[in-house]
C-alpha cells in the first residue's frame, strides 16, 4: 500500500531524476578537473623541456661532424629544473641514455624511444600519456605524462629529452571523487526527505478530499471542501464542491418530488376511502350511491392523470423517453389540440380561438408535441376561468440572432400570474396558489371561489418536452397587460439536415 501511494512514487521519481542529474554533473566536474590537470602538467613539462634543451645546447660537447653529443656533467636534481615528482632522461642519437634523473626506469625509456621513432616523422615535440608509471619501486600510480623533445645541434637532431611527471601528483582527483560521492549521497538523502515532506504537503488536499468523500452520504451532502487555493488541486476541489451542489440539488428535488407525489396521491386515496366507507356503512338510496361512485371515478381519473404525468417525467429524467423526431406541420398539431380541447373550454365558459396557422414544418414527435400544447391550453383554460373569456392559439416563424425558428403561442385574458411566481412556474408540483387544496364541491349552491385543479406537473412536462425536441418555452404578459402568454420555440425542419 505504501509503495503504491502517489506520495511515495513522486518522492522516488524526483529523487531518481536528481540522482541522474548529480551523476552527470559529477562526471562532468571530474572530467573537467582531469583535463585541467593534464593541461597544466603538459604546459609545465613543455616549459621545462625547452629550458633543458637550451641548457644542453649551450653546455654540451659535440664531435666535429655534429653526429655525437656528450652530455655535460650538470647537477640536475636540486637545480630547480627538476622537482621531486618528475623524471628526466637524456637520449643520444643511437637511443642510449646519457643522463637520467628522478628514477626513470630503463624499460620505460626503451618504450618511449620506440614510440617516438614509430610515431614522430617531423622531429616535433610530443607528449605521451601512460596509465602506468615507471618509478623505481614499481608502485601503481595515476596517469603519468611524458613530453619528448628533440635536441638539435645546428639544425641536426642529436638526441631526445624525455621529461615526465605524474598528472595528479597531489592526489586531487581521488579527493575530488570522494567529495563528489559524499556530497551527492548527502544531497540525495536531503532530497529524499525533503521530497517526501513536500509530497506530503502537496497531497494533503487530496487526503482531505478523501476524508470528506468518505463522510458524504445521501443524507449528508451538505459537506464541502472549500479549498482556498488557486492551483490544480484547488480547481479539483472546486469541481468536487460543484458536483456536490448538483447532487444535493438533485437529491433535494427527488425528495420533494417523492413527498409531493405522496401528498397528491394521499388526498384522492383518502377521499375514495371515505366515500367507500360511507357507502358501505349502511343502506343508502340510489342517488347517494351514484354520487359516491362519481366521486370515486373523479378521484380515480385524477390519480390516473397524476401517475401518467409522473411516469412521463420519470422516463424523461432517466433518458428513456423515446422522442421520435420526424417532419410535421406545427399548425396540424395546433388544430388537433383545438378540436380536442374545445369541449373542455366550453364547459368552463371559455372560447378557444385559432389564430394564424401558416404552414410551419418542424422536426419533432407528434404525440409529445400534442401533449405539450394540450397542457398549455388546459393551463390557460383553468387560470382564465372566472375572469377571462378567451384562449387563443397561433403558430408562425421568427428570427432570433440570425437563426430562423418556429413558434407556437398560447394566450389567455385571465388575471395573469404574479411576478414572484414566474421563476418557479415550471417547477414540478409548483402551484401559483400554494395554500389551495383539491376540493370536491358537493353542494350545488356552494359559493366558494373555485380554484383551478391540477397536480402542478403540466408546465414541468411542457418544459421537458420542449427541451427534448431541441426547443425552449417562455412566459410573458398577455395582450394589453392582461392574462399570460406562453411561447414555445422549436427548430425548423431542414431537408438538408
Amino acid at each position: 500500500m505504501f509503495v503504491q501511494s502517489i506520495r511515495f512514487r513522486l518522492t522516488m521519481w524526483s529523487t531518481a531524476i536528481l540522482a541522474v542529474i548529480l551523476v552527470a554533473f559529477c562526471f562532468f566536474i571530474y572530467y573537467r578537473q582531469s583535463n585541467d590537470l593534464k593541461f597544466e602538467a603538459r604546459n609545465q613539462l613543455q616549459v621545462k623541456s625547452e629550458q633543458l634543451m637550451v641548457m644542453y645546447q649551450v653546455s654540451g660537447l659535440f664531435d666535429p661532424d655534429r653526429s655525437h653529443f656528450q652530455a655535460p656533467d650538470l647537477v640536475i636534481r636540486g637545480s630547480g629544473l627538476i622537482s621531486g615528482n618528475e623524471e628526466l632522461a637524456l637520449i643520444d642519437s643511437t637511443g642510449k641514455a646519457l643522463q637520467t634523473a628522478g628514477g626513470i626506469r630503463s624499460d620505460a625509456i626503451t618504450q618511449l624511444v620506440q614510440y617516438w621513432v614509430q610515431s614522430n616523422r617531423n622531429n616535433l615535440p610530443m607528449d605521451v600519456l601512460s596509465q602506468k608509471d615507471f618509478l623505481n619501486d614499481g608502485s601503481p600510480s595515476d596517469s603519468y605524462l611524458y613530453v619528448i623533445t628533440p635536441l638539435f645541434a645546428e639544425s641536426h637532431p642529436v638526441g631526445l629529452i624525455i621529461l615526465g611527471r605524474l598528472v595528479d601528483a597531489d592526489g586531487q582527483l581521488p579527493k575530488l571523487a570522494m567529495t563528489l560521492i559524499i556530497g551527492s549521497l548527502l544531497t540525495l538523502l536531503v532530497s529524499l526527505a525533503g521530497g517526501y515532506w513536500l509530497a506530503a504537503q502537496a497531497m494533503s488536499p487530496v487526503r482531505m478530499i478523501t476524508r470528506t468523500a468518505r463522510g458524504i452520504s445521501e443524507t449528508g451532502l451538505h459537506k464541502r471542501l472549500n479549498l482556498d487555493t488557486r492551483d490544480e488541486l484547488g480547481e479539483l476541489a472546486n469541481t468536487f464542491d460543484a458536483m456536490l451542489d448538483r447532487l444535493q440539488a438533485a437529491f433535494d428535488r427527488q425528495r420533494r418530488f417523492t413527498a409531493d407525489a405522496s401528498h397528491e396521491l394521499r388526498t384522492p386515496l383518502t377521499i375514495i376511502g371515505l366515500e367507500s366507507d360511507q357507502a358501505l356503512s349502511h343502506r343508502r338510496s340510489a342517488e347517494e350511491y351514484e354520487r359516491a361512485f362519481k366521486v370515486i371515478r373523479s378521484e380515480n381519473e385524477f390519480m390516473s392523470r397524476l401517475v401518467n404525468d409522473l411516469l412521463t417525467l420519470a422516463r424523461m429524467d432517466a433518458g428513456q423517453a423515446i422522442i421520435k423526431k420526424s417532419p410535421l406541420d406545427l399548425s396540424d398539431v395546433a388544430l388537433d389540440v383545438i378540436e380536442r380541447m374545445s369541449s373542455v373550454a366550453g364547459r368552463e365558459g371559455i372560447e378557444l380561438h385559432a389564430g394564424d396557422f401558416p404552414e410551419v414544418k418542424v422536426e419533432g414527435d407528434y404525440q409529445y408535441l400534442s401533449q405539450m400544447l394540450s397542457n398549455l391550453v388546459q393551463n390557460a383554460i383553468k387560470y382564465a376561468g372566472g375572469q377571462g373569456h378567451h384562449v387563443q392559439i397561433e403558430t408562425g416563424k421568427g428570427n432570433l440572432s440570425g437563426v430562423v425558428y418556429a413558434w407556437v403561442r398560447v394566450e389567455d385574458d385571465g388575471p395573469g400570474i404574479p411576478a414572484q411566481h414566474l421563476p418557479h412556474l415550471f417547477n414540478r408540483f409548483y402551484r401559483v396558489d400554494e395554500a389551495r387544496t383539491r376540493q370536491q364541491d358537493d353542494s350545488p349552491d356552494a359559493d366558494a371561489e373555485k380554484v383551478p385543479d391540477g397536480s402542478g406537473l403540466g408546465l414541468a412536462i411542457v418544459r421537458e418536452i420542449a427541451v427534448g425536441v431541441g426547443g425552449s418555452v417562455s412566459l410573458s404578459d398577455g395582450p394589453g397587460g392582461r392574462g399570460a402568454t406562453f411561447t414555445v420555440l422549436l427548430p425548423l425542419y431542414s431537408e438538408a439536415g
